[in-house]
């Protein structure tokens, strides 16, 4: 589809570092998001899933549209003419490809731990950043990360967002810089333990994160039937 592409925020949690899984196209200086363009006899929604299969190697991925970016100025042609005669392409200057286009923003939550990047034949590399290390991406990408993360916020009261992220034991600790990282702020402590183990969705396991320096933590994990029953209302309470 000429005028119509899609961009995928793709987050995962490392090292209690929100991260985002960005893309060094080949004859440019900029990262960027991962996304493509959408073929003519494919459903919208299975293009974000092929890009992010493509780019995860994950199937069953935590994968939600969140806005759609249209601004007439988000496309640079003489950026991309320049990139393009870097590469040995020419093309003439009403091509599709330099002409104005739409893209759909989708936010997927992935387990950093199950996912091998790969660059695709357009790209050199394919690697994980912090998202606070983030200060210019290519075209309106910036933009379209930072709508991403500004909608994650909004809906961690109502999405399952913990249960995608974390590996399927964690420790209180984490689960809170989890929190503290998306909402951009510290929490204290016991109330964030009080407020998550009221809810109800996390359970106590008997083990323990061994090879700290300090006492070492209990491990939990989520019931995700609760965890679903208590997102269908909305977590209470602001954070």
């Amino acid at each position: 589809m000429p005028s119509l592409s899609l961009d995928c925020v793709i987050f995962g949690f490392h090292d209690n570092e929100l991260k985002v899984l960005l893309l060094k196209m080949k004859h440019a200086d900029e990262w960027a998001l991962p996304g493509g363009f959408i073929y003519k006899d494919e459903d919208i929604e299975d293009a974000a899933t092929r890009v992010l299969r493509e780019r995860t190697g994950l199937h069953d991925i935590f994968l939600q549209q969140f806005h759609v970016f249209g601004k007439p100025e988000r496309a640079d042609k003489k950026y991309h003419l320049t990139r393009l005669k870097k590469g040995g392409i020419t093309i003439s200057k009403d091509n599709w490809i330099i002409q104005r286009f739409i893209t759909v923003g989708y936010y997927a939550l992935v387990d950093f731990a199950f996912v091998t990047p790969e660059p695709d034949l357009g790209s050199v590399a394919c690697e994980w950043h912090d998202i606070h290390t983030i200060t210019e991406l290519f075209m309106d990408h910036k933009n379209i990360l930072d709508k991403a993360l500004e909608t994650l916020r909004l809906q961690l009261n109502h999405q399952p967002i913990g249960y995608n992220l974390l590996p399927q034991k964690f420790t209180m600790p984490e689960l809170q810089k989890l929190y503290e990282t998306i909402l951009d702020k510290k929490l204290d402590r016991r109330n964030f333990q009080r407020r998550i183990t009221g809810f109800g969705f996390v359970k106590r396991l008997k083990e323990t994160r061994k090879g700290g320096a300090h006492k070492a933590p209990y491990l939990y994990s989520f019931d995700l039937r609760k965890y679903k029953k208590a997102l269908q209302d909305g977590l209470q309470g602001g954070w």
